[in-house]
């Protein structure tokens, strides 16, 4: 019992170390570009949007009319916006322009788009940052390295910034190049914050509808933020181009109070990112900026749970996974797999409702690995088991009972010894001592073999076991190592087996040798000690105790061709048996005044 509690502690401390092992696994980062992948898929879905939001882009038919992006003029956009503002009953909430006019050009045309931007106080103009590595100084004057220092900012001229609100237009990737993430704002040397487009335009666009600003979505150290994508690739696109309104094809009343965003929508104007709506189709900046915006209006931000919380509880659920996977049958096992895969998913996404994004990949794969791991040992020690049975067994049982061990597996044995009800048969060849000492060593060995074989095929015939042979004498025992149905006259039927075999072998061996032989035998019924008995250098699975001894006792007694029983083994029978009592004639050595009965035969039904 000790052994086998020290065994359990191994394995559970095995299985911890594995699903350590996992979890630094997943902690290591290893997996992240395929988890960030997966949970893309997993979580980001289409959605309808308010319809507040309305794209004017500078798209290829615009390139096509007006001419190539990079001669156009600030009159362009100052045209554009004069056009949206035309009417002063009915023009867009926010206009906002996804593309940078720093530094002055041409004096007439910066005024004139200055002007046009600040007529309604309704625009947002872009700037950017570039980031890069430097060494800075924190509060307590020590330089560290930096790997995300503004090094450089861009803003309107003063004149477009002065009639403006900006928003910075900084657009960053993940590691693995994939934008999932939106800069809620940058803060300057001189401390001052700027807030992104997004969040610049949607609370303009509150202000403008006089209600209470947008709540702020939880950040990271760096002001990320996770963005729920509402919208696929070509969601916000309603064809609108920059040409249709200097064109006069749409008019200002299709804008009215609504969000507008201007900016590229073509292939060469380069600016488009692949997104974790759709890692298939990159989506270009305004639809970026709109699906920011949304995600703002609605205020159902979500939030990337801890990594160490997170890591705690995949920590937990291998464990428990790991040993449910080991000790269970493949038929419990196989299900068990598939449904907490499967429901971590489903709690993803019910988490991701509520506000948390987690990781996806992380308990699937780990319960895959130890699903895997945990068929691959089974299978292996099953194999081993089984060899290991087959080895102890095969040359003491008949097949079948070797077979039906294999089917209850190694734990269905206790090999280490214990108290068990068997019946218990000793046969003696009578006389062979007496022939074998005038005749040749060879026909000795051949007629004794021939002898033992009838006695091997009728204890397995009878699903005995075979305890040992010992010279011309062998032991055997029915009721264990499984336990068995009527094992008592299993034992007896063995028996009489014996006793009919011997007649017709001692016929044959008359006519060969001119010298015969026959069986004496007793069988016994009641309580022994079963199990592998002896050192570690020899060991052998055997019964010990009163009951094989009293066993062999009635065979020592037995005359040849003669079934010595005891009162137990014909009580348990009744009459199924004929059986003649000696009553307490026959003195069995270290016996007192027990019965003694012989058996005739079996009682035909």
């Amino acid at each position: 019992m000790k052994r086998q509690g020290m065994f359990q502690i191994k394995k559970l401390l095995g299985m911890a170390a594995i699903a350590g092992a996992l979890t630094l696994l997943a902690a290591s980062g290893l997996l992240e570009a395929v988890d960030l992948s997966l949970s893309d898929r997993w979580y980001q879905s289409r959605s309808a949007s308010d319809g507040e939001i309305v794209l004017v882009e500078i798209d290829q038919r615009a390139l096509e009319e007006i001419g190539p992006y990079n001669q156009w003029g600030r009159d362009i956009l100052a045209m554009t916006l004069e056009a949206l503002n035309a009417s002063e009953d009915c023009h867009p909430a926010v206009i906002a322009v996804d593309v940078l006019y720093a530094g002055e050009t041409d004096p007439e045309m910066d005024v004139w788009l200055a002007e046009a931007a600040g007529k309604y106080q309704n625009v947002v103009t872009a700037c950017a940052a570039e980031f890069g590595t430097a060494l800075t100084e924190d509060e307590k004057g020590i330089y560290r390295l930096d790997t995300f220092s503004m090094t450089a900012f861009e803003e309107p001229y003063e004149a477009l910034k002065a009639v403006t609100r900006q928003g910075h237009i900084n657009a960053m990737l993940d590691k693995d190049g994939i934008l999932r993430h939106h800069l809620l704002d940058i803060t300057l040397s001189d401390g001052t914050k700027i807030p992104s487009m997004a969040l610049a335009v949607t609370q303009l666009y509150r202000e403008a509808r006089g209600e209470e600003p947008v709540a702020l979505p939880p950040v990271d150290a760096r002001a990320f933020w996770y963005v729920p994508f509402c919208g696929m690739p070509g969601d916000f696109d309603e064809s609108i181009s920059v040409a249709d309104l200097l064109s006069g094809e749409i008019g200002p009343e299709y804008f009215a109070d609504k969000i507008v965003l201007i900016g590229p929508y073509a292939a060469g104007l380069q600016d488009s990112y692949v997104t974790s709506a759709d890692h298939a189709k990159a989506m270009y900046g305004i639809e970026y900026q709109a699906n920011a915006i949304q995600a703002l209006l609605w205020e159902e931000y979500k939030q990337e749970a801890g990594e160490g919380i997170q890591l705690f509880f995949l920590f937990l659920l291998l464990l428990l996974g790991g040993i449910l996977f080991y000790q269970l049958p493949i038929r419990f096992s196989t299900p068990l797999w598939v449904v907490t895969s499967v429901g971590s998913l489903l709690l993803d996404r019910v988490l991701y409702g509520m506000g948390w994004v987690c990781h996806v990949l992380w308990i699937p794969a780990g319960l895959t690995v130890l699903y895997i791991g945990c068929i691959g040992v089974n299978y292996v020690q099953a194999a081993l088991e089984k060899r290991r049975v087959t080895n102890t067994f095969q040359r003491y049982v008949a097949p079948e009972i070797v077979t039906e061990i294999l089917k209850e597996g190694g734990d269905a044995l206790d090999t280490d010894g214990r108290l068990t009800q068997i019946a218990v048969l000793f046969v003696d060849v009578r006389g062979f001592t007496t022939m074998s000492e005038n005749m040749d060593p060879t026909r000795v060995v051949e007629i004794l073999n021939r002898y033992l074989a009838l006695i091997s095929d009728c204890i397995f015939k009878n699903g005995g076991t075979l305890d040992k042979f010992v010279g011309d004498a062998a032991m055997a025992f029915w009721g264990a190592p499984l336990p068995q149905e009527d094992y008592v006259m299993h034992a007896v039927q063995a028996a009489a087996d014996m006793v009919e075999g011997s007649r017709v072998l001692s016929e044959e061996l008359l006519k060969e040798y001119g010298r015969t032989v026959s069986f004496g035998i007793g069988v016994h019924v009641g309580k022994a000690v079963v199990g592998n008995i002896g050192s570690q250098k020899r060991m052998d699975y055997t019964a010990i105790g009163d009951t094989v001894n009293t066993a062999a006792r009635l065979e020592a007694n037995a005359p040849g061709g003669t079934i010595y029983i005891s009162r137990e083994v014909a009580d348990a029978l009744g009459d199924r048996i004929l059986t003649t009592s000696l009553g307490y004639a026959v003195k069995l050595k270290g016996k007192k005044d027990m019965e003694v009965l012989v058996m005739e035969g079996l009682r035909k039904e």
